[in-house]
């Protein structure tokens, strides 16, 4: 997404990690050490991230050595932006990038050819949100019809829900100005009061909340966007056919770390170490749920919501960028 590179807290992940995953065998995963698995074609992965809680479930997956016992060295590579990722995946700089499903969905449209290889998170109560001050006078979604909007990335999953939201507010969605900042920077803009709101995701909605008092003004994941698919990773899709096992690998390793990140205090737990928040923070934010399968039903609905808002020119088939051997499951 990008939902914002949090350029600050890198060293805080790099040291924390080592940023490497060593190889190890473990005979229940492909490309471990029985004799009866698969070798894996490329065992060392550069997987992009951005320190947010949709990662939590990587972060575990490399602290708790299931990358390791996949047979896999992990290096964590700290993304600037979405699209930056993307483009890094489709040169070879990065072997997996995350983003918001919006970014690949847009990619893809326009040639990217990617394969995905997991969903990171999709939204719970809170998780995504419009923020705003008390003093600003924006206590309703319904009081201004000509909002300005800060949003992390231009045409991404804030623009996106935040006209779905707002629109079911009753507010004309080509009435919105939307201005593109940094989460970083979106505390800043709310306090020059050069925005009405600014959508966030956690940890930054709890951070404003508790350095400025700020506000939810309406939870972005709700009626058509509740439960809504946020993030994922994607790998180019020559990559993939390229190195089937390898990434079969990844998956399932990422899919038992998202199986054990429905443990809300796991994960608050490992935020203190890679989000850049204290205890007291992360104690506070909220947790959305973190997919432990890919889902093209699920999918389905943010590139077909895309395509009614504008975004995508024709209709995406997300089954058509899920891995061979899930396509008809």
């Amino acid at each position: 997404m990008a939902i914002g590179a949090v350029r600050r807290t890198a060293a805080a992940l790099a040291g924390a990690l080592g940023l490497v995953a060593s190889a190890a065998g473990c005979s229940m995963l492909p490309g471990s050490g029985s004799s009866n698995s698969p070798t894996l074609e490329h065992p060392s992965l550069r997987v992009g991230y951005e320190a947010q809680v949709d990662v939590a479930p990587l972060y575990m997956a490399v602290k708790n050595s299931l990358f390791d016992n996949a047979g896999l060295k992990i290096e964590l590579v700290q993304e600037n932006s979405d699209d930056e990722a993307i483009k890094q995946v489709q040169s070879g700089q990065l072997d997996i990038a995350f983003a918001t499903h919006v970014s690949f969905f847009k990619a893809e449209a326009n040639g990217a050819q990617l394969e995905l290889q997991g969903e990171a998170y999709q939204a719970g109560t809170n998780t995504m949100a419009l923020v705003t001050l008390p003093s600003l006078g924006y206590n309703n979604p319904s009081t201004k019809q000509n909002p300005t909007i800060a949003v992390n990335a231009d045409n991404d999953l804030g623009v996106l829900t935040t006209k779905s939201v707002l629109d079911t507010a009753g507010v004309p969605q080509n009435k919105i100005a939307f201005k593109t900042i940094g989460f970083n920077d979106m505390i800043t803009a709310l306090q020059n009061r050069t925005v009405d709101a600014a959508f966030m995701v956690e940890p930054f909605i709890t951070r404003a909340e508790q350095q400025l008092g700020a506000t939810i003004l309406t939870d972005a994941a709700r009626g058509a966007t509740q439960e809504f698919p946020m993030t994922g990773y994607a790998s180019s899709k020559k990559f993939a056919d390229a190195n089937p096992n390898t990434m079969a690998a990844f998956r399932k390793a990422l899919q038992q770390a998202q199986e054990q990140a429905s443990d809300r205090l796991k994960v608050q737990s490992v935020l203190k170490d890679y989000a850049g928040v204290d205890a007291g923070t992360a104690d506070l934010i909220s947790v959305g749920n973190f997919p432990t399968t890919l889902n093209a039903v699920r999918l389905q609905r943010v590139a077909d919501m895309m395509e009614t808002s504008g975004m995508l020119g024709n209709r995406l088939d997300a089954q058509s960028m899920l891995p061979p051997t899930q396509q008809n499951s």
